[in-house]
């Protein structure tokens, strides 16, 4: 089983960056496809991007797209989200989730798919 902390968080003003970081935990990583998500007050949770166990393939919502950007450190056992050019929108729980799977699996966009969650780091941005 693989356990994954959040941590990054933080209040920032719009147009500003900040980097998220995902920590996992319990067992290799390497084999993990990584999703990030998030959930704003009275909304459901909302895919942002994900990325394939490798890190090779990376996918974004059409909301961060050209602002965000995920990358995998298997070594580190680390997933990053670079976020930039920050929106008041941009403000929620921003959630990593892992599955393990195979090499020629990419990942889901879907929040069902992923079998383990951190518990979420806090963005709020400012306007």
């Amino acid at each position: 089983q693989v356990q994954l902390v959040e941590s990054g968080g933080a209040l920032v003003q719009a147009g500003d960056s900040l980097r998220l970081s995902c920590a996992a935990s319990g067992r290799p990583f390497s084999d993990h496809a990584v999703g990030w998500f998030r959930q704003a007050p009275g909304q459901e949770r909302k895919f942002v991007s994900a990325i394939s166990r490798g890190g090779g393939n990376t996918y974004y919502s059409d909301a961060v797209k050209g602002r965000f950007t995920i990358t995998k450190d298997n070594a580190k056992k680390t997933v990053y989200l670079q976020m930039s050019s920050l929106k008041p929108e941009d403000t929620a729980v921003y959630y990593c989730a892992s599955r393990r799977t195979i090499l020629t699996v990419s990942p889901s966009l879907e929040a069902d798919w992923y079998s383990n969650w951190g518990q979420g780091t806090q963005v709020t941005v400012s306007a």
